[in-house]
């Protein structure tokens, strides 16, 4: 059985000071329902990538494979193009045009049908994404973002492509945009006097709920439980993890801390001051809060940590991010799994799937499915297309370098 590493006992009271952040990942207790789930999702993100490539001209929806080639090395496609392609015939196909005299890849009917149903669901959701972006700003106490790290988390957030015009532009009532302090940069901002006062946190929905269910039961501690559920956050753990009396108690200690919510406007924070251990840990509490509230925005409740780092100024939060998540592993869950570090919302997630999807999501997983399946059904090799394919490249491509 996996047991939760000795460190992060005392994490709930005080800094680490003497691990540093890669030791921190290390020594992490790993989910592998999420691990299994990053496995194929670090190929999804590739797979992602060169449908955007080939649908970016409607006209001619095609990529020459010799021009996928040249990117092998940035898409990290260790074994080649025409190998990762090969990989998934039930979203590539792979033809040879003659009168060119070069291959070239398109989607199959399958994927293009996921290609229109995930951009329709973004078109039909409009209202939400809307919505979405309001929020996003209004957890900035300026209630303005740089308009580059909205484009970092444009996918995340269920945002369409051209989202600068169908929603900045097209909402002049709610969004403005301005020439930012560096040269080149523009801000897009709530326009002044837009109402942000009624937002409340995704997490209340969990602690209405909770609370409601212990004025049912009538318990005796209700009193206790309802502090901790007023301030508190929900935390799941991996089947099979033993916790410590007392890193239960340092939870619960914690769930009753008191903190200012993500929409809430703070002061101007310590004055130069050293803060008291109780500031610190409710300005770790209050980043905590931000961070949940900004994964609840997301489409697939998760999101790469290097894009979290980009709204760290504009949120207030003056903590390294990769270290929040790793210090709250009952509320977050940090994979390593390829290039990149992907945090999950635990809540959110069962058995590798979103609790409660929407119809983006849904698109986003039928495409994962396939990736998923990858040869699997396909009974024939088919020599004839290695052949016609295959072949006339490779011999186009020794003949140009001949040339």
């Amino acid at each position: 059985m996996a047991t939760l590493p000795k460190h992060l006992n005392t994490l709930f009271i005080q800094t680490r000071s003497k691990t540093t952040s890669a030791q921190h990942v290390a020594s992490r207790a790993r989910d592998p329902t999420f691990e299994k789930l990053m496995n194929h999702y670090k190929n999804l993100l590739k797979v992602v990538t060169i449908q955007d490539l080939i649908l970016a001209n409607p006209k001619d929806p095609t990529i020459p494979l010799h021009f996928l080639s040249k990117l092998s090395q940035k898409l990290h496609l260790n074994r080649g193009a025409l190998a990762f392609l090969r990989k998934y015939p039930k979203i590539f196909q792979v033809c040879y045009n003659q009168s060119k005299s070069q291959a070239f890849c398109k989607l199959t009917e399958q994927a293009v049908r996921i290609a229109r149903e995930e951009a329709e669901a973004i078109d039909e959701s409009k209202p939400l994404v809307i919505e979405r972006l309001v929020r996003l700003l209004a957890m900035s106490a300026s209630r303005s973002l740089p308009l580059r790290a909205v484009f970092k988390v444009w996918r995340e957030l269920g945002l369409p492509d051209d989202f600068e015009d169908s929603v900045i532009s097209q909402n002049p009532s709610i969004f403005s945009v301005s020439d930012g302090i560096e040269p080149n940069t523009h801000v897009v901002k709530l326009v002044c006097g837009f109402p942000v006062h009624n937002f409340s946190a995704h997490v209340e929905n969990w602690r209405r709920i909770e609370c409601e269910c212990e004025c049912e039961s009538e318990n005796s501690k209700q009193i206790d439980d309802e502090l901790g559920i007023r301030f508190g956050f929900k935390h799941g753990f991996p089947p099979g993890m033993r916790l410590s009396k007392d890193f239960r108690r340092r939870i619960k200690e914690w769930q009753r801390l008191p903190y200012v919510g993500p929409y809430e406007l703070v002061g101007g924070g310590s004055d130069g001051k050293k803060l008291s251990r109780g500031g610190k840990k409710g300005l770790e509490k209050r980043a905590v809060g931000i961070v949940h509230e900004f994964m609840s925005l997301t489409v697939e409740k998760m999101v790469e940590v290097e894009k979290i780092s980009h709204f760290r100024k504009w949120f207030g939060i003056d903590l390294n991010v990769r270290d929040l998540f790793l210090d709250h592993p009952g509320i977050f869950y940090l994979s390593t799994k390829g290039k990149r570090h992907m945090v999950f919302l635990r809540e959110a997630y069962e058995r590798g799937c979103l609790i409660e999807p929407n119809p983006v999501y849904v698109a986003r997983r039928k495409l994962l499915d396939l990736v998923i399946l990858g040869r699997r059904g396909m009974f024939l090799e088919d020599e004839d297309v290695r052949r016609t394919v295959r072949e006339p490249w490779e011999a186009g491509f020794q003949a140009g370098e001949a040339g």
